[in-house]
């Protein structure tokens, strides 16, 4: 065996297998969108989200009482359920 084929063989193809799993492995890096930096613009339209989009037009009708004394009896009225006990 001379010199280049040793080289070749103890270098270059180690080296090679090494940059194919570098670039394996920073592809999704280099592939990315830039980020959001704070203070940069905010070139996009404003996103609103919700859990429930079905929902989101929906409105809870709470009806005022006649009276202050209706008032002081009056329930609440419950729209959603949970909380720190769990009972969802």
């Amino acid at each position: 065996m001379n010199v280049v084929e040793t080289l070749l063989v103890f270098a270059l193809i180690p080296l090679a297998i090494y940059g194919v799993i570098a670039l394996l492995t920073l592809w999704p890096k280099f592939a990315r969108t830039p980020r959001y930096r704070p203070g940069q613009d905010w070139d996009y339209e404003p996103v609103w989200w919700t859990a429930n989009p079905a929902g989101v037009g929906a409105r809870v009708n709470h009806s005022a009482p006649a009276s202050t004394a209706d008032a002081a009896t009056a329930q609440p009225v419950r729209t959603a359920r949970g909380g720190a006990r769990g009972s969802w």
